[in-house]
């Protein structure tokens, strides 16, 4: 039988109450859990900083703990200390669209610190917050009491990001500012500008494609790198004055301009408001990058002026050694700085090649530099010379990976030392046999047949050993790895027990294979280590129970895994159950009948009567790149599943071929198929789960989703538009034409070579498909949206419903982005999906 309502359906102000009730209450019982956790050894203790909220406010702060605890501490546990003293107030200035944007592309959702850069040695904090830096100093004595951080001053305007001190001398922080590379000095308080590729005096984007520092959107966004300048660490040769900056130069000259309209913010300001940015779309050109360094002397004495700047280019541009390179997606230095490393990516992202570049291989640039008054003599204009006057060492490919689907980037890379001359030895990851797995990677370097090989200028690794130390059908996690000198062991995240929990696992070199678990079963476990791996914190948590965080200690009998031992230093939060006013999904799983298994959960209605049937919303996203059901803590995050289970819906959320953490060949299932399969696996485990919980409506399916899954919405009503009964599609891609290069190319390929993939799978060529009854479709989408922009997406897709004389309802968001974070719009999107679920299913 189904639930037949007689009631008069609620207001619209008893809906909205109804969403500010579940909201306060989940956000009166947040579980404060630890994030950005770094240990730092001082004052004859371990010290473990992390971010979190404090008890009586909503904005992240920075706390200690010190292990062992203090004699004094009346408890076992780990105290939470404020770092930061509690009278320290950021007055929020206005937040530039720089950091807005970079915000969008890290997936930031909290307030407040949300992040900060440690110094080990000396204490230096450095964070950004309300649109400013500060910083602060926690000395080596075992400071005890909460500090009070101080503004970085500056005379530039505009957001400062990405600030990062330097490894060997904190006094020194460098960030990119509209456009350019700086560096300011803590004691003398001097700013200097190193780059200077941004036009001050331009008119707008069109006449400025240039930036240092800051890598492109498709290289943050689909890439998932955000950073584009490395502090070289200190050499032996190196004078103790000299410092040395790496750096990325974008050129985007050749990328479309895409002018987003916005909405007035206030009544007195009726003019529109019009943003400017690249952004390539698929078959497009892209941002074309080069590597440059840039060395400068801090003089010494009471002024610690930054002097001599001189620029260095590649003697032989990549470009030119690697012509089919297409992307720079991950970069930085060997830990002894001799080495610059790269890992360059071809356009159809099937060929990558990690590149180890010698510091020899940088020359003095000849190319003339705005700002010419900040430069030293030396940097002026004249023969070219090779870095410190040594001769160019050869380039060297040291491995490389092909795919017939796709390379998955990764920032799995560590370098061991190697005491063999000529050679070099690293960590690695690849997915060579179908799931990702680690590799101790020995290369030759130098020497006879090294460097440029063939007519082709191309160049070929020369491995002297590749020995797989992880193997099986389940995958190393994307995460940092930790190396223990001593003996001779790695610690990884994997999912080797279970694709719905992440572990965190050792092996040794000495004997690959023999894999161990470290951590607790039933759980999904987030790990740090110490840089010594004496010490590791976890958070961690399950479907049914709130996240905990754990410290050990990490002891050795013997330099097999076997000998490996955690002690507990304490809990820095203890887990606790879930709430029962809103209890969590089951889990569950199903085999197609193509044999495939399939992971789902579903939210039950609260207070569900035996033998009814009640309505569902399946929510979607069904893309690659992304794991929706896993065996944590569905909390504050899911908030939208836990206010519809309390008003009566089954919420069910399944992850269908394709999507993240099952291999390979997995994920490939969606290669030329998006939008075209993964609907399939949706409906069939809906029919089968229907079968077996008894209480799902299937006269009465939402399907509901974001982004991809706003565009699976809609695919839903077009391919099915029997199986569900209405789709509510937030910001959908409407045709991958549209959308950008590194993500579009990766899985369909260009639109010029691959058309048909484009044809079936855009939604603007199967809208008179839609249905014509009224109360079906409705489409929300904030109209600064950069990654899905509002204006190729859904109005061209409201153009043609109305051509074909289709039926819609449209929720807006001025000044809403991608992600909708102002809380009355985050309300009112709640508010507005309850109501036409009320009204429609």
């Amino acid at each position: 039988m189904s639930l037949i309502e007689v009631s008069t359906p609620p207001s619209w102000s008893e809906l909205r109450q109804t969403v500010r009730d579940v909201r306060s209450h989940f956000s009166s019982r947040g579980t404060r859990t630890p994030s950005g956790l770094t240990f730092r050894k001082t004052g004859g203790r371990t010290r473990l900083y992390f971010l979190s909220e404090p008890a009586s406010k909503r904005d992240t702060s920075l706390f200690y703990t010190d292990l062992p605890p203090p004699a004094s501490q009346t408890h076992s546990n780990p105290q939470w200390c404020p770092l930061i003293e509690s009278g320290f107030q950021v007055i929020p200035g206005p937040v530039s669209k720089e950091e807005q944007l970079l915000w969008e592309r890290k997936k930031c959702a909290s307030w407040g610190m949300t992040s900060y850069d440690l110094d080990p040695v000396s204490g230096r904090i450095l964070f950004p917050a309300g649109g400013s830096l500060f910083f602060c100093s926690d000395p080596a004595s075992g400071h005890t009491g909460p500090l009070f951080p101080y503004e970085i001053q500056t005379k530039t305007p505009g957001a400062r990001l990405n600030a990062t001190m330097c490894p060997h001398n904190p006094d020194l922080i460098a960030f990119v500012n509209s456009g350019d590379i700086w560096v300011t000095h803590l004691v003398s308080r001097s700013e200097v500008r190193l780059t200077y590729c941004h036009n001050a005096i331009a008119g707008g984007v069109a006449d400025d494609p240039l930036s240092a520092g800051l890598p492109s959107y498709v290289m943050q966004e689909e890439f998932n790198r955000f950073t584009g300048f490395w502090w070289q660490p200190r050499t032996s040769s190196t004078r103790e004055s000299v410092y040395s900056l790496l750096y990325e130069e974008v050129d985007e000259g050749g990328v479309e301009i895409v002018r987003i309209l916005g909405f007035p913010c206030t009544q007195a300001d009726l003019r529109p408001d019009v943003e400017e940015f690249r952004y390539p779309r698929a078959d497009m050109p892209n941002a074309v990058s080069t590597l440059r360094l840039l060395r400068f002397t801090l003089s010494p004495g009471s002024q610690d002026e930054v002097t001599d700047i001189v620029q260095y280019d590649l003697v032989t541009s990549l470009q030119s050694l690697f012509p089919w390179m297409e992307y720079i997606v991950r970069v930085g230095w060997t830990e002894d700085g001799e080495h610059v490393w790269v890992q360059i990516l071809d356009r159809s992202q099937q060929r990558l090649e990690l590149v180890l570049i010698p510091e020899s291989q940088f020359e003095r640039s000849s190319l003339p530099k705005l700002g010419s008054s900040f430069e030293s003599p030396a940097s002026s204009n004249g023969p070219s010379s090779p870095l410190d006057g040594l001769a160019p060492a050869p380039v060297q490919v040291i491995t490389s990976e092909q795919s017939e689907w796709w390379v998955s980037v990764h920032d799995i890379l560590k370098f061991l030392p190697h005491s063999e001359p000529g050679q070099i030895k690293f960590l690695w990851a690849s997915e060579e046999t179908g799931y990702r797995h680690l590799y101790l990677v020995t290369a030759s370097i130098g020497g006879p047949g090294a460097g440029v090989t063939g007519d082709s200028g191309a160049l070929s690794p020369r491995i002297v050993s590749r020995v797989p130390l992880t193997q099986g059908d389940w995958e190393v996690v994307n995460r940092q790895v930790w190396w223990d000198e001593s003996h001779q062991v790695v610690y990884f995240h994997a999912l080797k027990d279970s694709c719905l929990e992440k572990h965190l696992y050792c092996v040794s070199v000495n004997r690959p294979g023999e894999v161990r678990r470290l951590t607790a079963p039933g759980f999904s476990h987030s790990v740090e280590m110490s840089e010594d791996c004496s010490m590791l914190s976890t958070v961690f948590s399950s479907v049914n129970s709130l996240p905990g965080c754990q410290v050990f200690s990490v002891t050795h009998s013997d330099n097999t895994v076997d000998g490996v031992t955690l002690h507990s230093a304490g809990w820095i939060l203890q887990p606790a159950s879930p709430d029962k006013e809103f209890p969590p999904p089951e889990l569950f799983s199903h085999c197609l009948v193509s044999g495939h298994k399939l992971y789902g959960m579903i939210y039950k209605p609260h207070n569900a009567v035996p033998g009814v049937r009640y309505p569902v919303v399946l929510n979607v996203y069904g893309g690659p790149e992304l794991q929706l059901v896993t065996n944590s803590f569905k909390g504050l995050r899911e908030l939208r599943s836990h206010l519809l289970a309390s008003q009566g819906y089954a919420v069910v959320c399944i992850d269908n071929r394709g999507s993240l953490h099952r291999g390979a060949a997995w994920e490939a299932w969606l290669r030329g198929r998006l939008g075209q399969v993964e609907l399939t696996d949706q409906v069939e485990v809906l029919h089968w789960l229907s079968s077996v919980t008894g209480y799902l409506d299937l006269s009465r399916v939402a399907i509901h989703g974001w982004s991809y899954g706003g565009y699976l919405s809609l695919m839903g009503l077009i391919q099915y538009p029997s199986e569900f009964k209405v789709a509510i599609a937030g910001a959908p891609v409407t045709s991958w034409q549209l959308y950008d290069t590194g993500y579009t190319e990766r899985y369909l390929d260009r639109p010029s070579l691959k058309p048909n993939g484009y044809k079936l799978g855009s939604i603007l060529n199967f809208v008179g498909q839609l249905p014509e009854e009224e109360g079906r479709l409705l489409i929300m989408h904030g109209t600064m949206d950069e990654n899905v922009h509002f204006m190729q997406h859904t109005a061209q897709l409201i153009n043609l419903l109305v051509k074909h004389g289709k039926p819609y309802q449209l929720q807006i968001y001025p000044g809403e982005r991608h992600s909708l974070r102002h809380p009355d719009s985050n309300e009112h999107y709640l508010t507005s999906l309850l109501s036409f679920l009320k009204k429609n299913l």
